[in-house]
């Protein structure tokens, strides 16, 4: 990413740094991206990286500066204990004053179009809610912000869109403070409100050992796409999806489909663990053992598509005739020339306009019973019926559940 330490000139003199990073097309809307008590430090940067990859101008200022600058402290207790001595001796009003500062200069900057938003982590929860109810600004995403049950006087002054992730196990933000909040927004029908069962504080945080993988992928997706309907940019993922799969599949050209993805993504082939991690091994699987290994009458049917902000879940049937090793889905197995219909479900997700990873599973028992591999007898395994009754045809139940006729003709 393009990230980089600039000067934000303070109201009231002085200056401060914060850290830019710009998105793949050098412009867009902005977002402020509110520290921790752990200050700007290399967590905060790479959640700041990443929010620049989904398109936005993303600027995230040192809110200590006026105590100590360029403080970033790590995730043990002795950085706690610091980042806690620092948040007490700022000046809230002072801090507040400086985040609508770091708006003005954030507007200002030619890489900047059209709207604004706030992100916060932590401390920097609590100062998105401020922010939102202070300055005029378009969105407001609040991760477990600590204190904000304590200033629900402010909630009356809100009219963005404002979204809360909070975790289910969080000790410092017990239940009851989350649903103060909540009923505090009753009348605010733009306000949303998200808990995560067994994640605690931190979630998002992948330096903490509180990181809860799950939590924070959802509460990201669900800020993603506040964030695409009130700020943009707006991708049609659908068409860059099937863009990605035309490459492969019908040009069958590596390298430009590699052009589609991030910069190191991955493919994984859920049930034989086929596919690359990276944009070098990644590549090696698509040019020498993906595409040359795809059957002549290699065809996907789609069955059906689930849409969200960032990511594609795709049923489909991958038809096709056995004529050659397939080396990603049947490796080792010489062609049997039997044709197949296969039911797969493709994950995938996305990075602004790009391709992030792919997981996708299918059914490779039932491959392997179509080609003569696997002999379904005695086994809870079907073939090609699997296919069949994807596509909605009439095809009996339970047939495979030798206890399913002991209650014929019972409800």
């Amino acid at each position: 990413m393009n990230g980089q330490s600039i000067e934000v000139r303070a109201h009231d003199g002085g200056s401060f740094q914060a850290y830019l990073s710009l998105p793949p097309s050098g412009s867009g809307p902005g977002l402020l991206v509110l520290q921790e008590i752990f200050g700007v430090n290399e967590h905060i940067r790479a959640v700041t990286d990443r929010w620049a990859a989904e398109g936005y101008v993303a600027l995230a200022p040192d809110l200590f500066w006026r105590v100590e600058p360029a403080v970033e402290l790590a995730y043990t207790p002795d950085g706690i204990a610091k980042g806690r001595a620092l948040r007490q001796k700022l000046d809230l009003e002072l801090t507040l004053k400086d985040i609508a500062t770091t708006l003005d200069h954030l507007r200002s900057r030619p890489e900047h179009e059209g709207s604004v938003a706030v992100a916060g982590y932590c401390f920097g929860g609590l100062l998105a809610y401020l922010t939102a109810a202070r300055c005029d600004i378009d969105a407001a995403i609040a991760y477990y912000g600590g204190g904000i049950e304590t200033r629900l006087d402010e909630v009356a002054r809100i009219k963005c869109p404002i979204m809360f992730h909070y975790g289910e196990s969080d000790a410092a933000i017990p239940a009851a403070a989350r649903e103060s909040t909540r009923k505090a927004f009753a009348g605010h029908d733009r306000a949303e409100f998200y808990v995560y069962a067994d994640a605690e504080h931190g979630f998002n945080c992948d330096l903490r050992a509180s990181f809860h993988p799950f939590a924070a992928q959802l509460a990201r997706s669900r800020s993603v796409g506040l964030l695409r309907t009130t700020l943009g940019p707006r991708y049609d993922l659908s068409a860059l999806w099937d863009a990605h799969c035309g490459l492969e599949f019908g040009t069958r050209d590596a390298d430009a489909t590699m052009e589609t993805m991030v910069a190191e993504p991955y493919v994984n082939h859920v049930p034989i663990l086929t596919g690359g991690y990276g944009r070098k091994e990644l590549h090696r699987f698509y040019k020498h053992h993906f595409i040359p290994s795809l059957p002549a009458d290699m065809k996907i049917v789609p069955i059906a598509r689930t849409l969200g902000p960032d990511r594609i879940v795709d049923e489909v049937l991958m038809c096709f005739t056995h004529d050659r090793e397939i080396d990603w889905l049947l490796p080792g197995i010489r062609p049997t020339g039997k044709y197949c219909e296969v039911p797969a479900v493709a994950s995938v997700a996305f990075e602004g306009n790009k391709l992030c990873y792919e997981r996708i599973y299918w059914d490779q028992a039932g491959a392997l019973v179509q080609i003569g591999k696997l002999d379904p007898a005695g086994l809870p395994v079907a073939g090609l019926e699997t296919a069949r009754k994807v596509k909605g045809e009439q095809i009996p139940s339970n047939q495979l559940m030798p206890t399913w006729k002991n209650q014929a003709g019972e409800e």
